[in-house]
């Protein structure tokens, strides 16, 4: 059945159930992925995903349902999962559906190519890239694998209320690696490159990339534990800002998730933050002109200049803070309920390089890779630890990679600390972008 038909079927169901309000959101993608290793393809997948989610207010409560199939059956059970859920809905604060804003901002996106470009097109682009691994410098001896990746969605969202939204979406992403021994052992990286079109990746920059770190790891050594001026290069900041973007979320501000619950405009970092949320963004990968609630998306400054201005708030949180929705609500997928989320959200740049901010520092050291971020994390404390890679800097030039190193600080404090956040900004593969920052001091151990 035609989907925009099998709504409207729903819709009539819906109100002859005599529900108060329905919603459906649609959500459709499509991908591919191939892998190759040494000359040969080592996977390969095509893969086309797609649902409905029902959210309708059944005597004032909430309730959620899904399915896959667009038939007379599907639309019964979708009603008696949405009746089910709402009767066990016992949350003292409900969801709304809203009946729209008057307008919305127009974004204008640029074409892309991904449906033009063929399978073999990939394919040959995962190859090249492989095969320039292998050529950038005879100390590599092979790779870890070239993965060049695409994919489109659609979403679709529509309420009884007559409000009817659609936007579409695209990516690119391809990454590689490189091996090279050192001793008894070897060292390995990865670059990746990213966008919205295929025509934007550069196969052969990224394996020299990969290539280039992984030959820096060569004389990469620890450091003696100690406290050291830090600067997180953008990759690893990025890797920062997004295991802890959960505490400007009002509804983990009101579960006591956050810290930040009651301190809109007080001073929570230091001048030099400015930390945007913005899903106007042109070529974001956030970017949309609605949120999940249909609410008109907006730019806006969550801290300015060191100052909180707002938390990121969903309607509902909008509504128990007194407050106006930022336009933040989100779904992970057709199947999903209503939460809050970041869109494009980024440090606003400054103006050095990150030789700057080196020059700048003079003596410390330079973080370009963390992990451990699921363990050595602590998202509502702020509290981290975690295994890092980089470089010393001595007198504001580079000297020597490090390796075996953990880094121990607070995010929190991280804010208030900061002293110049750079102009490199990047966004790697998602809605979380982020310049190289000097982050001033932390605790360094071996």
């Amino acid at each position: 059945m035609d989907i925009n038909l099998f709504i409207d079927r729903l819709f009539e169901k819906a109100k002859e159930e005599q529900f108060e309000a329905a919603e459906v959101w649609v959500g459709e993608s499509e991908a591919f992925s191939v892998k190759c290793i040494e000359g040969s393809i080592d996977d390969y997948k095509v893969s086309r995903s797609g649902g409905l989610g029902l959210r309708a207010l059944v005597n004032g409560k909430m309730g959620y349902a899904s399915t896959q199939a667009y038939d007379d059956d599907a639309i019964m059970q979708l009603i008696d999962g949405v009746r089910e859920s709402a009767e066990l809905n016992e949350s003292p604060e409900q969801d709304e559906i809203y009946a729209g804003d008057s307008e919305y901002p127009t974004i204008k996106k640029d074409a892309t190519d991904i449906f033009t470009v063929t399978p073999e097109e990939k394919i040959a682009a995962a190859e090249r890239m492989d095969a320039a691994v292998l050529t950038c410098d005879s100390r590599i001896t092979k790779t870890k694998g070239s993965v060049v990746s695409t994919g489109t969605g659609r979403t679709l969202l529509r309420n009884t209320y007559g409000l009817c939204l659609e936007d579409s979406a695209a990516y690119c992403v391809a990454y590689t690696g490189a091996v090279a021994p050192r001793g008894d052992s070897v060292v390995s990286a990865y670059d990746m490159g990213c966008g919205l079109s295929f025509g934007e990746l550069d196969p052969e920059q990224i394996a020299r990339n990969a290539v280039r770190r992984t030959i820096d790891q060569l004389d990469a050594a620890p450091v003696s534990a100690g406290e050291y001026r830090i600067i997180f290069e953008r990759e690893a900041m990025c890797d920062l800002l997004q295991t802890f973007c959960g505490i400007f979320s009002a509804e983990n501000a009101q579960r006591k998730l956050s810290l930040l619950q009651g301190k809109e405009g007080e001073k929570i970092a230091s001048d030099a933050v400015t930390l945007v949320d913005d899903p106007l963004m042109k070529g974001g990968y956030a970017t949309s002109a609605f949120d999940a609630e249909g609410s008109a998306a907006r730019t806006k400054a969550v801290i300015e200049n060191g100052v909180l201005k707002t938390l990121l708030h969903s309607r509902k949180t909008a509504r128990i803070q007194g407050v106006e929705t930022t336009g933040n609500a989100s779904r992970a997928g057709y199947a999903s309920p209503i939460t809050v989320a970041p869109t494009n959200f980024y440090f606003k740049p400054g103006e050095k390089t990150l030789d700057g901010l080196q020059q700048q520092m003079g003596d410390g050291l330079v973080i370009l890779e963390i992990s451990g971020l699921h363990a050595g994390a602590n998202a509502v404390s702020g509290d981290f630890s975690l295994l890092a890679k980089g470089y010393a800097v001595k007198d504001g030039k580079r000297t020597h990679a490090v390796e075996q190193i953990t880094i121990a600080g607070n995010f929190y404090r991280v804010l208030e600390n900061i002293r110049e956040v750079g102009s490199d900004l990047l966004f790697p593969g998602s809605g979380i972008g982020s310049p190289s920052v000097d982050v001033g001091t932390l605790v360094v151990s071996a």
